[in-house]
Parts: C-alpha cells; sequence; structure tokens
C-alpha cells in the first residue's frame, strides 16, 4: 500500500486514497458504488479498496444480532483501521453505525437514499403469495425484533423465527430448505444485489415502519481530516441528510440499538420534514407511535470558521444548512420527548430484559 503523505503536504494528491470494505458481497457493492461517484467526481485522484475484514458481527453467525448487544457490530474493525490510517474513508450501511461514534471520526457524507422499505421473499414454492395469504403458523424468518414485533401484531397467523447471516446465506437458507414460508430483508440490499426479482412484496408503513437510516449509506472518515472531509462531502444528498439526522436522533434519545425495537418513517415535502416514531414490546401487543413535523426551509449561510464541523448526530454534512440540519435534530429529539412522556421508557426496558432472557 501506498505510504500515506504526512496531511497537509500535497494534499489528497499523488497518492491514493483507500477505501475500507467489509467482505461481503452487499459491501464490496456498496463500496464499489461509492468509488465509482468518487472517481467521476475526481478523475484525477487514485482510489484503491481495501477489503480486509471480516467484523465480528460477519463471524458470530449463530447468535441473534440483538443478543450479541455490542453497538458496532459491523464497524469496529474498520473504525481501527481508520484510526491507524490504513484506510481514508470506510462505507457503511448507515443503519449499522451507532447513533454515537468514537471520538476522532464522523460521517462525511450520507449518500442519496434507497428505498428505505421492508420487502418480503418467498420460498419458491409460495412464489406469488402476500403475508396475510400464508397458511396458518407459517414461519417467516427475520433477525430484526423490529420487524418481528410490527409484523406479529399485523400478522397474528404467522410464526416468526431468527435467521442470520449475510444475504446470499439467508437466501439460500430460504431456497434449499423448507424451515421458512418467507424471509424479510431490507429492500435496499436486494436491489443492490442486483435480485429485485426476488422482491414477493414491499411492506410500506402502514405494514412495517422501517429501521432508523435504513437504505442510506454512510462514508466514515476521521473527523480531523479536513481534505478528505472536504472530498466525500460532495456524495452528501441533502434530503436524505435530514431525514436521516432526525431519526438517528429519535433513536440516540430513546436510547435504540438492534436490543429494543424502534422503528421510523420519515418524509420530506415541500419544505416541511415529516417524522413517524414508534416503539414495540416484543410481539407488538404494546406499542407508541406518533408523527411530527417541523419546517427544514432554510437558507445555505457560509457558516465560516469553528462552526463548520459541528456534528449532528455523528454526521457533518458541511453542504447542508445548519439550521435545518438543527430542525430535523430537535424534531427527532421532540418525537422522543413525546413517546418517552407516554411511557416508551417502560415498553423499552421489559423489551430489553425479554431480550436478554431469551
Amino acid at each position: 500500500a501506498d505510504a500515506l503523505l504526512p496531511q497537509g503536504e500535497n494534499g489528497v494528491d499523488g497518492r491514493a486514497i483507500r477505501v475500507g470494505t467489509r467482505r461481503s458481497q452487499l459491501a464490496r457493492i456498496q463500496t464499489d458504488s461509492v468509488v465509482m461517484m468518487l472517481r467521476d467526481l475526481y478523475p484525477d485522484l487514485r482510489f484503491e479498496i481495501a477489503v480486509a475484514m471480516s467484523t465480528t458481527g460477519d463471524k458470530i453467525l449463530d447468535t441473534a444480532l440483538s443478543k450479541i448487544g455490542e453497538k458496532s457490530l459491523f464497524t469496529k474493525e474498520l473504525e481501527n483501521a481508520l484510526e491507524r490510517n490504513e484506510v481514508d474513508l470506510v462505507v457503511h450501511s448507515l443503519k449499522d453505525l451507532p447513533t454515537s461514534l468514537p471520538p476522532g471520526f464522523t460521517i462525511g457524507a450520507v449518500c442519496k437514499r434507497e428505498t428505505p422499505l421492508d420487502a418480503v421473499v418467498f420460498h419458491p414454492k409460495k412464489c406469488g403469495k402476500t403475508l396475510n395469504l400464508l397458511p396458518e403458523k407459517s414461519v417467516i424468518g427475520t433477525s430484526s425484533l423490529r420487524r418481528a414485533a410490527q409484523l406479529k401484531k399485523k400478522f397474528p397467523h404467522l410464526e416468526f423465527r431468527d435467521i442470520r447471516g449475510n444475504l446470499n446465506t439467508r437466501l439460500k437458507k430460504l431456497d434449499e430448505k423448507e424451515d421458512f414460508s418467507a424471509i424479510i430483508l431490507a429492500a435496499a440490499g436486494l436491489k443492490r444485489m442486483g435480485w429485485e426479482s426476488r422482491i414477493g412484496q414491499l411492506l410500506g408503513p402502514e405494514d412495517c415502519l422501517y429501521a432508523v437510516g435504513q437504505g442510506a449509506l454512510a462514508v466514515e472518515v476521521r473527523a480531523k481530516d479536513q481534505e478528505i472531509l472536504n472530498m466525500v462531502s460532495a456524495l452528501h444528498d441533502a434530503d436524505t441528510v435530514l431525514c436521516c439526522i432526525a431519526e438517528r436522533a429519535f433513536m440516540k434519545c430513546l436510547e435504540g440499538g438492534c436490543s429494543v425495537p424502534v422503528a421510523v418513517n420519515a418524509l420530506l415535502k415541500d419544505g416541511q420534514l415529516y417524522l413517524t416514531g414508534a416503539v414495540y414490546s416484543l410481539d407488538g401487543s404494546d406499542s407508541l407511535k406518533e408523527t411530527m413535523q417541523t419546517s427544514v426551509c432554510y437558507p445555505h449561510q457560509n457558516e465560516d470558521g469553528p462552526n463548520d464541523d459541528v456534528q449532528h448526530v455523528g454526521i457533518t454534512a458541511r453542504n447542508v444548512p445548519g439550521q435545518a440540519q438543527e430542525a430535523a435534530e430537535n424534531l427527532g429529539v421532540e418525537l422522543a420527548s413525546l413517546l418517552l412522556s407516554k411511557g416508551a421508557k417502560h415498553i423499552l426496558s421489559v423489551a430489553r430484559q425479554l431480550n436478554d432472557a431469551r
């Protein structure tokens, strides 16, 4: 690998910019798509992809994600490489990134969001069905407490069971055995893998609110690395940034993680940001759901000086108006506070205890 030039000498010119990625096929595809965007924007720069890393989350496949309890399952090893200057940026699914990043890191770009919805993939023998048409006691695979809680309530005739592994593994488990009638996955991952044809049913917000950050890709960088931060900030999609700041602020205020069922739906329309947020008991019988909105119509001011790099729930978005980001963050916090005032803390702590005891 190229020796890194000391920061400030010749900037990023004259050396390769190294991009870290996980080993999984989807991680590679996502990283490649970001590198392609960067190459288009900066044709004179060289980009190298460093595939090192199987992360803790990739290795521990026999335990439900919600039980491992580690927030940065899929990101820790990549951050270590970033800290050691072995790579300059790392591409993640935003939903894998905790709402508080370790000191010294920031999300320097949030790319335009692919659909955030969940999708149902049916066993080949159940092709053409929808969830409500599946026979009584059909088994649905999902490793997400959020999906299970909502769908148990909506489709009480179905049974939900954990299924782990990357996308390839899960589809294989579905197709080659008779254990599952269907599995639920993020539609974005299936689309990026080129498997859109496997989507048998898209679950809209009325069936299943999605995970915080779902469908968006995030580029994590060293917070002090001004040149790299400048370079990747061109990838920001303003609407996605504002939706995701609101979602992440909501989650952070509730202290949610993958060990509790927290779900959202965000929509930006005519300068108004609408956020729906919900918390659920594990079986979905107990839930709280509310929607709030705020205006995010603010001009872009040249915010020179140290305010330049204010982080909002771990995101540094230089080219999105600061007041709009603040409004989005406040919306998430206010919505969470509303749910907390109605008893969300109790629902979540019971869910956490039950999940720990499983």
